[in-house]
């Protein structure tokens, strides 16, 4: 189990720092325990370490103050969106302030013509996709949870629509940052595309607030597409299943999604979301284009899927239909909880090539099965990327130890076979160990960067490079 690193703390600064934000942000500044513990944890197994207070800013100006005050006396700041990070991101391991980004929550301007908005951190992906529903336009990337635009930013996201529509970092046109010293900086423009200097909004997309604190969002946006369809098939076996998925990608069908769920995550959606799906790998796919398209999409995997020895394929246009199926994809964390009850879920993720995937999903069950661990697999299959959830008895230390080597064996494996120890879930302080080994001498450059940008240490310590 990675244990969670405990950095010195700046007694002294602390207390200054508190002292003045207290008076400057009143009761947006809290203290207490339970507060602090809620942002100071998430869905991880990695221990709780709180922050000495939590301020919840309303503006850039705001936030900017609140960075200059900490700056001054060396604390430390921690960014939060709504906590469903997974790899001890939100974590304070030499305390400090947390931002709370949640009254940072107005959608600034749409352009409709441009396709793009201006949004504040604190923004929610559901938030946003209510308000631009009626303009006929959507933001697509879904990493299932409810999580804020800025947290998805930061940890460089991506989710279901991934294989179509690509990760945060393809769907972020521009920033603005508070840098480590309370400077406001804009990264680019609403312009789709530019030559001007360092790339710094790929850079700040993934940081994990490492660099900055992400204060708007200028993103892509897609129109409503005219006609959606779903599909599902179901296989004899996992490696079959990933055939029809290479081959798909192959033929250049436009999938939007394409999901795999092996045979436990089948039988935990069917008892909870009460699915009759057969008990055998199963893929879930969606299509958007024209009605024309999306039948014609449809119908080309339906012979791929078919040729791989595929089974009971049906696919969909009917909107109840559709979301009753996804609905319950995005419920299988909690479907998956109940094949254990009063199990923690352990949820990590690796991401490798397509033409690894069979071999990677294969291998990881067999070592499951060696290890004696019940361990649903979900994946974003149509980009390599899929998730283990462990279900342990944290009260059992054998079945602790065993999780903890599972997931550092699946790592290395990932990253043998030319894939890397994470695909959306980021580095944090879950997989830092194993960020050297996929990257090697680059992580030098990126404690360089570190370096240069936060010269004190203070932005979201403890995370992502060596300290």
């Amino acid at each position: 189990m990675v244990q969670a690193v405990d950095l010195p703390r700046n007694e002294a600064g602390i207390t200054a720092a508190l002292g003045i934000l207290k008076q400057r942000f009143g009761e947006r500044c809290q203290t207490g325990k339970s507060i602090r513990e809620q942002h100071g944890h998430t869905t991880t197994w990695i221990k709780n370490q709180t922050p000495d207070a939590v301020v919840f800013p309303k503006d850039t100006a705001e936030v900017s103050d609140l960075v200059k005050v900490c700056a001054q006396h060396g604390v430390p700041i921690i960014p939060f969106g709504v906590g469903t990070s997974l790899e001890g991101h939100v974590n304070a391991p030499a305390g400090g302030i947390c931002v709370d980004t949640s009254e940072m929550n107005a959608i600034l301007a749409v352009h409709p013509e441009d396709l793009d908005c201006v949004v504040q951190p604190g923004v929610t992906r559901e938030q946003l996709n209510t308000y631009l529903r009626d303009r006929g336009l959507f933001f697509p990337i879904d990493p299932g949870a409810n999580a804020t635009i800025g947290g998805m930013a930061a940890t460089r996201a991506s989710g279901t629509n991934a294989v179509r529509y690509g990760t945060m970092k393809d769907n972020v046109l521009a920033l603005e940052v508070v840098s480590a010293s309370g400077e406001v900086i804009r990264t680019a423009s609403r312009a789709k595309k530019t030559s001007a200097g360092y790339d710094l909004t790929r850079l700040m997309v993934g940081s994990e607030g490492t660099l900055g604190l992400i204060t708007e969002i200028t993103l892509k946006l897609q129109g409503i597409p005219e006609a959606m369809s779903s599909a599902r098939c179901s296989f004899e076996s996992v490696d079959a299943a990933c055939q029809a998925v290479m081959q798909t990608i192959q033929y250049g069908i436009p999938v939007a999604r394409m999901e795999l769920l092996d045979v436990l995550s089948v039988q935990a959606v069917n008892a909870y979301s009460g699915l009759d799906l057969p008990e055998n790998p199963l893929l879930l796919l969606e299509f958007h284009g024209s009605k024309n398209s999306v039948t014609e999409q449809a119908e080309m995997f339906g012979d791929i899927a078919r040729d791989c020895g595929g089974d009971r394929f049906e696919w969909t246009t009917r909107a109840e239909d559709r979301n009753k199926l996804w609905q319950a994809r995005h419920d299988a964390y909690w479907a998956s909880l109940q094949l254990r009850p009063h199990a923690k879920g352990i949820s990590t993720d690796v991401c490798v090539p397509i033409s690894k995937l069979a071999e990677c999903v294969t291998l990881a069950q067999g070592r499951l099965q060696e290890l004696g661990l019940l361990a649903p697999i979900i994946g974003h299959v149509g980009d390599g990327n899929f998730h283990t959830l462990p279900l342990i008895d944290m009260e059992n230390p054998d079945e602790v130890r065993k999780a903890d080597e599972f997931v550092g064996w699946l790592n290395d494996l990932a990253i043998s076979l030319g894939g890397t120890c994470t695909g959306e879930h980021g580095i944090g302080q879950g997989k830092r160990p194993y960020l050297r080994k996929e990257l090697g001498g680059a992580v030098d450059m990126m404690v360089a960067i570190k370096r240069a940008l936060d010269p004190q240490n203070i932005m979201n310590p403890g995370k992502v490079v060596p300290d």
